[in-house]
């Protein structure tokens, strides 16, 4: 195990389910921990782990850049950036971007910031580590709908948002120079996470017989707090209970460079007029 005391470690959705635990837990080791979050208890816990706090919508890509200054100006150095936010919608709303709000928030904002935080990451030698889930499998990748206009499915839009994390990871390993990066799934966690979700996947998380199949939010951190106090791990990797974990058959390094590029002109940070 390797000694965190003292690293700077930033959990976005930090306020609750296995950002909380995780934030809790990694505090308790020593380490400067900051989270996000848009509630009371966001604060709340900041105070209970005597950590950092910010309040950051998601839905708003001018708050992640405000977001990314404050960090700049307020940590000389990041050694981690989990970027843990994410959810399931039933149905589909535009975000005051104009964008598809799932896809944003599970994926593009979490891009934006790690995008915005770069140099400091590098100096760091930092790790990021992105909240992933075994969806990604039933994920797709349409480069010509990543709006999801032509259909929408609560299920496969969440499903194609996870499988960017995992792209988005092996990028960032190619990319940013002497910074290691990985995916995760917690696995099935009983959390607030699906409350916004329809059918049975809504079911699933809130009823008395489903939470009997799920697990607590400590164990469902194991893996992200495993990754950040360990070194023994292949960086690009997915993993699920410590190992590398099934993947969908579209993550590939061409999907994976292609994703950046879209990404970097979707979030405002290329020339909307670059070739691919």
């Amino acid at each position: 195990m390797e000694s965190i005391k003292d690293k700077v470690i930033v959990i976005t959705g930090g306020s609750s389910g296995i950002g909380a635990a995780a934030a809790r837990e990694l505090s308790a080791r020593g380490a400067k921990v900051v989270i996000t979050g848009r509630s009371a208890a966001t604060e709340q816990l900041a105070k209970e782990i005597g950590g950092d706090y910010f309040l950051v919508d998601y839905t708003r890509l001018d708050d992640i850049r405000s977001f990314a200054e404050k960090l700049l100006d307020n940590y000389p150095h990041i050694d981690v950036l989990v970027n843990n936010v994410g959810g399931v919608l039933k149905e589909r709303y535009l975000t005051p971007d104009g964008l598809e709000q799932t896809f944003q928030v599970n994926h593009l904002s979490g891009f934006l910031l790690t995008q915005l935080l770069q140099e400091r990451l590098e100096a760091s030698q930092a790790l990021v580590i992105n909240t992933s889930s075994m969806a990604n499998r039933m994920g797709r990748l349409a480069f010509d709908d990543l709006q999801s206009e032509k259909s929408y499915n609560a299920m496969g839009v969440y499903g194609s948002a996870k499988l960017m994390n995992i792209l988005h990871a092996m990028e960032i390993t190619r990319r940013f120079k002497g910074v290691k990066a990985a995916s995760f799934h917690p696995g099935v966690v009983r959390t607030g996470f699906a409350r916004d979700g329809q059918g049975f996947m809504r079911w699933a998380y809130e009823s008395f017989f489903g939470k009997l199949f799920m697990i607590s939010s400590e164990e469902g951190a194991d893996t992200l707090i495993w990754l950040i106090t360990t070194t023994g791990w292949k960086s690009g990797e997915y993993y699920y209970k410590r190992k590398p974990g099934p993947k969908n058959r579209l993550v590939t390094d061409a999907n994976a460079a292609r994703l950046w590029e879209v990404s970097e002109r979707l979030a405002s940070l290329k020339n909307p007029g670059s070739p691919e």
